[in-house]
């Protein structure tokens, strides 16, 4: 069984051992490292012959905190996915984040059996956001009350283009796309890629705020993400 391959940054070195224990009685997952702020972090990456898929970030540490490591990130490793795991779940701290590129938003006191629902569906989807994050961006994000423009704003977008930023913003993965679409992975990685240009997001998850920005899709209570 392929493992996902998980980094934990977290300058309280209990959490960390925490969250290592949880974490590993999962069969699917593998802690390749454990940093206590991002520029420890950074410096693991620079030197590592192999990069985690993903990064369960605080955002609170000292030397360099979890938004100023996302930015760096960012610049120097884009393929990078992230997610924030902290106990500052207030809306600017998520809008922020979300802005900035993150894969996903979570409370440290969420369930064990969450966290790993996340972490899977961030490394297959590329983004995982829950209902209070969800909300968030329905009432803070869309219609132009945004605090920064997430995207360049609306671009003309191919039939194509939208019919995959509509699966990915479903959540179907590239290999589902592909099937439903009758084109190959290649090809939707291509045409991901595409939009990832067009729009100026840093990621899947800046997709799919993108897409609710402007009304490429509509957010509701009901939608399930």
């Amino acid at each position: 069984m392929s493992k996902i391959n998980l980094a934990i940054i977290d300058d309280e070195a209990l959490f960390r051992r925490g969250i290592r224990l949880i974490l590993e009685d999962y069969d699917d997952f593998h802690i390749l490292m454990e940093a206590e702020n991002g520029q420890a972090l950074l410096e693991q990456l620079r030197i590592s012959p192999q990069l985690p898929d993903i990064l369960l970030l605080d955002l609170q540490m000292p030397v360099l905190d979890g938004i100023e490591s996302t930015k760096i990130l960012h610049k120097e490793f884009p393929r990078q996915k992230i997610i924030i795991l902290t106990t500052h779940y207030s809306k600017a701290f998520i809008i922020n984040m979300i802005e900035l590129g993150a894969a996903s938003y979570l409370a440290k006191n969420s369930r064990p059996d969450h966290v790993a629902m996340t972490i899977r569906e961030v490394y297959q989807k590329g983004f995982s956001y829950d209902e209070k994050v969800m909300e968030v961006i329905r009432d803070n994000m869309v219609g132009g009350y945004a605090s920064r423009p997430v995207s360049f704003g609306p671009v003309k977008l191919t039939r194509r283009e939208l019919e995959i930023l509509q699966l990915i913003c479903d959540q179907y993965t590239t290999a589902e796309i592909a099937e439903r679409l009758f084109i190959s992975p290649r090809t939707v990685d291509g045409h991901r890629n595409n939009l990832l240009e067009k729009t100026g997001s840093k990621n899947t998850a800046g997709l799919v705020v993108y897409a609710i920005q402007n009304k490429i899709i509509e957010v509701n209570e009901q939608k399930k993400w």
